[in-house]
């Protein structure tokens, strides 16, 4: 299989609380919730990195979708990694995202592998790491 993964879909409970928190907390370019002329079909996409896009859609349509019940959920099941270019990016990320409500499960600090990270929940539990790894650069 070529890596070719172009979209990544979290299930949310709340699409609209979910789209304010990505759009208007984070920042993220969006064109906002689309597909609401289908059931089962309102989504909202946001652009990430070229060629990368994150899709948010309620779980219930989800579990539509795949005809898989819906189950409880578990932030343990994936983290999502935002890397970026210093310590003081990792620090600046954290405290956006906890301003546009996330709850900080693991403040900013430094790691036993050498680099500094921390990691924060969206509104539906979703992990994400915010991380500096020293031996990664990147180009902006």
């Amino acid at each position: 299989m070529k890596p070719r993964i172009s979209v990544l879909t979290l299930g949310v409970d709340d699409l609209e609380r979910s789209l304010k928190f990505y759009k208007d907390g984070l920042g993220l370019p969006t064109q906002g919730i689309v597909g609401q002329e289908f059931e089962h079909g309102a989504v909202a996409f946001f652009d990430l990195q070229s060629g990368l896009k994150l899709a948010i859609w309620n779980r219930k349509d989800i579990a539509h979708d795949t005809s898989i019940n819906l189950t409880p959920k578990s932030p343990t099941e994936f983290t999502i990694g935002h890397n970026v270019g210093s310590k003081e990016e990792v620090d600046k990320v954290i405290e956006q995202a906890r301003m546009a409500g996330a709850i900080i499960a693991v403040p900013a600090q430094d790691t036993f592998w050498g680099g500094y990270s921390g990691y924060f929940q969206d509104p539906d539990g979703h992990l994400w790491e915010v991380v500096w790894n020293p031996a990664w650069e990147f180009a902006e």
